[in-house]
C-alpha cells in the first residue's frame, strides 16, 4: 500500500481482491450469457422450421384430400 490509512492492510487488501476477481470474471460471465442467448435463439428458430413443416404437410393433405374428393 502507497497511503498508510486508519483501516487494517489486509482489510483493503481483501477488498482489492474481491474487487478483482469480479472484473476476471466478468469475460467469462458475457461469454456465457452471449451462448446461452445464442442457444436459446437457435432452439426457437428449430421449433418455428418444425411447426412451418408441419403447417405445410396439414395444406397439402387438405388439398389432397380435397381433390379425391373432387370440390
Amino acid at each position: 500500500m502507497a497511503i498508510p490509512t486508519p483501516v487494517n492492510g489486509q482489510i483493503t487488501d481483501a477488498v482489492t481482491q474481491a474487487n478483482i476477481s469480479v472484473l476476471a470474471q466478468s469475460p467469462a460471465m458475457a461469454i456465457s450469457t452471449i451462448s446461452q442467448a445464442m442457444a436459446q435463439s437457435m432452439a426457437i428458430l428449430f421449433a418455428n422450421s418444425v411447426a412451418q413443416q408441419q403447417q405445410g404437410a396439414i395444406a397439402a393433405q387438405a388439398a389432397t384430400m380435397s381433390e379425391l374428393a373432387g370440390d
